[in-house]
């Protein structure tokens, strides 16, 4: 049984980035930590907001690296002299990636409250309609 791809459906050229794009996802391991809500704020806007308690502005990174928005979280070990008589809230770091669409733009990030918000935008293009001419040959 052969796989089937997206160069096999005649009618779709051009989309072998997205068959790419979507097997780049499906690895991209997230484990589930930080958790996270994806929302839609309007027709042309998304806000994704992960729940970061414990990490400080300085602990987060959020950079873009080929269509892809990655947020990183690393905090730094401060239980040196401390004595635990119980430690069920880890320092651990992480990365979470989400793939970007063409024309998808990362706007502001805020902190607040534990919740870290990333607004992202889609650029509306003009609808535009092409007439193709057929010249003789």
């Amino acid at each position: 049984m052969s796989k089937l791809t997206l160069g096999s459906y005649p009618h779709l050229l051009g989309f072998e980035q997205l068959e790419r794009l979507l097997e780049r996802s499906a690895k991209s391991g997230n484990d589930g930590y930080p958790p996270y809500n994806i929302e839609q704020t309007s027709d042309n806007s998304y806000r994704i907001t992960l729940a970061v308690a414990g990490f400080a502005e300085e602990d987060l990174s959020i950079t873009v690296e080929d269509r892809q928005l990655v947020i990183r979280g690393r905090q730094a070990d401060d239980s040196e002299g401390r004595v635990f008589l119980h430690r069920g809230i880890a320092a651990r770091q992480f990365q979470r990636m989400f793939v970007l669409a063409d024309g998808v733009e990362v706007g502001e990030a805020v902190m607040e409250n534990g919740l870290l918000h990333v607004d992202l935008s889609r650029a509306v293009p003009d609808a535009v309609v092409q007439t193709i001419n057929i010249r003789k040959g």
